[in-house]
């Protein structure tokens, strides 16, 4: 809550870099663990946090379907509003677990290999967390091509909330550029979803978080800026947006040669 509050005060580093970028932020309470009234929150909670994935599903498949359409509902009311380019991001607690655990559920690498450090653990505890993610992959559905199954298995509130916002960006041929791990732990979960998701993402940055490699791998995007950030909330997003820009003025500003009477080689 106290992270919320200062998203929604301009005090975070994603309000500095959105304003940088010329981006609005927009804070969705998809499922924070306590009530929230607070003035500018765009409150469409779906549960007072998940469950423990270590002892069941982290979330019914009801409840998962209902943040992927949260997170429709909102890319939806921001496009009525003149939104043409996107940029996704999170703040959740303890979610680069279930960002680490939907990676290697969805693309069959070992959890030891997508489990990084995230807020700054030791090895004795990461390797803790690769023990209790692997307890969380046998409440997986026996399908595990059952996409939103998954999802609801290790997923977060946050995360399908995100899956439903780039569903909702494609479904507008709108482009979407992904934060770090977690923001594209959610594109992954969309692209499973709807296989045709994945042409509308860009990559903004590389996470240190080991497992987003695999994440980008396996959608086979190329990210544009590596700056080993970790932050989360969309910073890397917020910063990759000012060179899709620069890419989209380029691309339809600039005079052919032939526009601006440049001679070729052969004139």
């Amino acid at each position: 809550p106290q992270m919320v509050e200062n998203f929604l005060a301009g005090g975070a580093a994603i309000n500095q870099l959105a304003r940088q970028a010329g981006a609005r932020v927009v804070v969705v309470d998809v499922g924070v663990a306590a009530p929230l009234d607070l003035p500018g929150l765009v409150a469409r909670k779906v549960a007072l946090g998940t469950a423990n994935m270590a002892q069941g599903p982290a979330m019914t498949r009801d409840e998962a379907r209902a943040a992927i359409q949260v997170g429709v509902d909102v890319l939806e009311e921001a496009q009525g509003a003149g939104l043409d380019l996107v940029g996704t991001g999170e703040m959740g607690i303890g979610n680069t677990t279930a960002a680490s655990a939907l990676t290697a559920a969805f693309t069959g690498a070992a959890v030891e290999v997508v489990t990084g450090h995230g807020t700054g653990i030791d090895e004795a505890q990461r390797l803790h967390k690769v023990a209790v993610i692997q307890r969380a992959l046998t409440h997986l559905p026996a399908d595990h091509s059952d996409a939103l199954g998954v999802l609801a298995a290790v997923g977060g509130l946050e995360i399908a909330g995100l899956a439903g916002v780039i569903l909702g960006a494609a479904a507008h041929h709108m482009p979407v550029v992904l934060d770090g791990f977690i923001a594209s732990a959610a594109a992954l979960a969309a692209v499973r979803l709807c296989p045709a998701a994945r042409d509308y993402l860009i990559a903004g940055h590389t996470s240190v978080e080991r497992g987003h490699l695999a994440i980008l791998r396996d959608l086979g995007l190329v990210p544009l800026l590596d700056l080993r950030m970790r932050l989360g909330e969309g910073t890397g997003a917020a910063l990759a947006m000012t060179i899709v820009s620069a890419a989209w003025r380029a691309h339809w500003g600039m005079a052919t040669f032939a526009d601006a009477g440049v001679s070729g080689p052969a004139e």
